[in-house]
């Protein structure tokens, strides 16, 4: 499996608060099957991305790791217009492995108003925007036609594995279902940040996908999808999306 979104590199954001749990985190992804990892550290208004030393802590991480995982930086990029100003400079210092695939977050609990633009202009100047964790969005999941647009403009969406595992509630669970199976989603990734409530474990989810839709999406999403967004190269799977949603089946969700 290929994990393109994570907070393990320490000291960098409120991810991995040592080297030790950094490296414990590696061993976990190590563990659960993970060959590739991109450390994507926040730049928002709460934590500054420095790219020198993003670098500084990758080259460190991976001495400890022994080249046993292959890792790649990128960032979990927040639409302030600092940053799109930042963009604009050099873009590739954000993007996933210094190619062209960029993680986009949306806060849980808001929507920039320029954001149709803000994803417009990042497609525009050559990028791939891939919106992060929709389904943990109150907005998005009360105004899922927002994240349909977005999709057919072209851009992607990524699903937190602990989601799709109930550990988000079950609202954003169902949402994550509901939504991979209207096409709308082409990634899984960890979004992991230590090694005790966001811990970076693939597996369960990727158990569950296969169950739930089969292990050709589950691979998409989990394997060849990633990959190819780590190498920069088109996605090998992008589903069409539904017209409307389908006929919702029946699971049991707790409230």
């Amino acid at each position: 499996m290929v994990d393109i979104h994570c907070h393990i590199l320490p000291g960098l954001d409120d991810g991995a608060g040592s080297l030790e749990e950094a490296v414990c985190m590696g061993e976990a992804a190590i563990a659960d099957g993970v060959t590739h990892v991109v450390c994507t550290p926040h730049a928002n208004s709460a934590f500054s991305f420095d790219y020198a030393l993003v670098r500084r802590g990758l080259e460190v991480l991976r001495t400890r790791l022994g080249g046993r995982l292959i890792l790649a930086t990128g960032c979990d990029f927040q639409l302030t217009p600092e940053n799109l100003t930042d963009l604009k400079r050099d873009a590739a210092r954000f993007c996933i492995n210094q190619r062209d695939y960029l993680l986009v977050e949306l806060n849980e609990f808001s929507i920039p108003p320029a954001v149709d633009q803000a994803l417009h202009e990042i497609q525009l100047a050559g990028l791939r925007p891939i919106v992060t964790h929709p389904e943990r969005n109150g907005i998005l999941r009360g105004r899922p036609q927002r994240l349909r647009d977005w999709v057919r403009q072209g851009c992607y969406a990524q699903v937190t594995a602990g989601a799709l595992t109930g550990g988000f509630g079950p609202a954003a669970q169902r949402h994550a279902e509901n939504w991979i199976e209207q096409g709308l989603i082409h990634f899984i990734a960890s979004d992991a940040h230590n090694t005790r409530g966001r811990p970076m474990h693939l597996r369960p989810a990727y158990d569950l996908a296969v169950k739930w839709f089969g292990a050709d999406k589950a691979r998409a999403l989990f394997k060849d999808n990633p990959l190819a967004a780590f190498e920069g190269k088109p996605l090998p799977h992008v589903p069409e999306v539904a017209e409307k949603p389908p006929r919702r089946r029946k699971r049991f969700f707790f409230f």
